[in-house]
């Protein structure tokens, strides 16, 4: 039985809703830890007297830290598995975290906060990965984006329980909830997060477990049904040399390209809009937070409707179609700056387009790479996306400090971002070739080293003599 195609044949049952809805929470733990800083950022320079230069050290040191945790954990599950890398990324961060709650000076906090940005850079690129592998593709880019949504929902929910906490037990409880929430999630995953079905099979050749699983997802497998994955599923290279086989080397540049861009903007502006906003145009601080925060609010609306477009269109088409009415409303900004309440619809359409085209191409990449590469390939556009993040910091304050107001830093972000549909363009008509080209997309050898896919593959062929 091949098990991609009976996943694919299968309807959507309770044990994939618990799979996404885990996925969910994992990286709504994620989501709540990458921006506690935020939230505690006042009392901390209240109490401590941290300087605004030390504040944005201590922003960035988680972020840079993902960029390294996401390149490190990819290969490492498609060696060791999805559920043992999320589950210690939980661990980690979750740990990292609430230590920091104990931290006596500026300079532990941001030490722990590297620590802990570890753990964060490992848990959402695998999380995706196993998500992706439960669900038949057909609906595989929204239910990826559905589980993605955890992100949103756990910074926001962020604020509601800092709001809640500080008044209470100070900026320390806020670290300990960031820290304890993780954990808790950590114990149900042990429970109910199953390992991937693709993994077993493709590293360890674990039938009796993948059995079990299958059957789990109202499968019926007899005990001498062998299980096995698509041919292109298994590549016999390594994950990281996977990557950048003649296959997959342009998909994976164009990828990270793509969401290194992408994450540059949507984090340069999600920090800096309302300053932005307020300089630029000439708004209250009010007024200013009113027009970001429709940044956010448009997010979770272009996420859920581009991976629903993505599972009935060419992924590539409706994410570069996203990314050119992202850039268009960007240098739009320029001539309606000055009324309120289009700036309002604008910064809106603007978070539909580019938080949807970000948490799209988490499911572009899960649907691209083979089984053996997926949390490697994930994992590294991940990274690289956190590096645009990470320097969007910088990039912000420096903008500011040369006196850049609204208008121009719109006018240029939407190069790069112009940029990136093309790049899109150019990833969909590779992967059109690809796919279409005999030998291109499909491993040489059997990649499980016992020789089954290619006595399989004889008998075949002998039959249809």
């Amino acid at each position: 039985m091949n098990i991609n195609e009976a996943i694919d044949k299968q309807k959507i049952g309770s044990f994939q809703a618990i799979v996404v809805i885990l996925g969910f929470f994992i990286i709504m733990a994620d989501g709540l830890d990458v921006v506690i800083m935020g939230f505690i950022a006042p009392q901390l320079r209240e109490e401590w007297g941290v300087s605004p230069q030390m504040l944005g050290v201590l922003f960035s040191a988680a972020l840079l830290a993902q960029v390294f945790g996401a390149a490190i954990s990819g290969p490492l599950a498609d060696r060791f598995g999805r559920k043992v890398v999320v589950l210690s990324s939980l661990a980690w961060f979750g740990g990292g975290t609430a230590a920091a709650a104990f931290a006596t000076d500026a300079t532990t906090l941001i030490l722990l906060r590297f620590i802990a940005g570890l753990g964060l850079g490992a848990a959402l690129p695998n999380t995706i990965t196993l998500v992706s592998e439960y669900v038949p593709r057909r609906a595989q880019s929204f239910l990826v984006n559905v589980a993605t949504c955890g992100f949103t929902v756990g910074a926001a929910c962020g604020g509601l329980v800092a709001a809640w906490i500080i008044p209470a037990f100070g900026w320390r409880g806020v670290l300990v909830f960031g820290g304890v929430f993780p954990l808790l999630v950590a114990l149900g995953s042990i429970i109910w997060l199953p390992e991937s079905i693709g993994f077993l099979l493709a590293r360890n050749g674990d039938q009796a477990r993948a059995r079990r699983l299958v059957q789990r997802l109202g499968i019926d497998v007899p005990e001498t049904t062998i299980l096995t994955l698509l041919a292109s599923e298994k590549e016999a290279a390594g994950p990281v040399r996977t990557l950048l086989l003649p296959r997959y080397r342009f998909g994976s540049i164009m990828l990270w390209l793509s969401y290194f861009v992408v994450l540059f903007a949507v984090y340069l502006l999600s920090s800096w809009l309302p300053t932005l906003i307020k300089d630029g145009g000439g708004y209250t601080v009010s007024d200013a937070a009113i027009a970001a925060a429709m940044f956010q609010v448009g997010g979770p609306a272009g996420v859920l409707a581009i991976g629903w477009l993505m599972d009935r269109n060419s992924k590539t088409l409706v994410i570069g179609t996203a990314l050119l009415a992202g850039a268009v409303m960007m240098i739009g900004v320029t001539q309606i700056e000055t009324n309120f309440v289009m700036l309002c619809v604008a910064a809106a359409l603007i978070g539909f387009c580019l938080n949807g085209s970000a948490v799209g191409m988490n499911a572009l990449a899960a649907a691209f790479y083979p089984t053996t590469a997926r949390a490697t390939g994930v994992s590294w556009m991940t990274g690289f996306g956190r590096a645009g993040a990470t320097l969007s910091a910088i990039a912000g304050g420096l903008l500011l400090g040369w006196g850049w107001k609204a208008d121009a830093v719109f006018s240029v972000l939407s190069i790069p971002v112009l940029v990136c549909v093309l790049a899109m363009l150019l990833f969909g008509r590779h992967e059109r070739r690809r796919t279409e080209t005999p030998g291109l997309s499909v491993a040489s050898g059997p990649a499980d080293g016992d020789g089954l896919s290619s006595a399989l593959a004889t008998i075949n062929k002998e039959r249809a003599r």
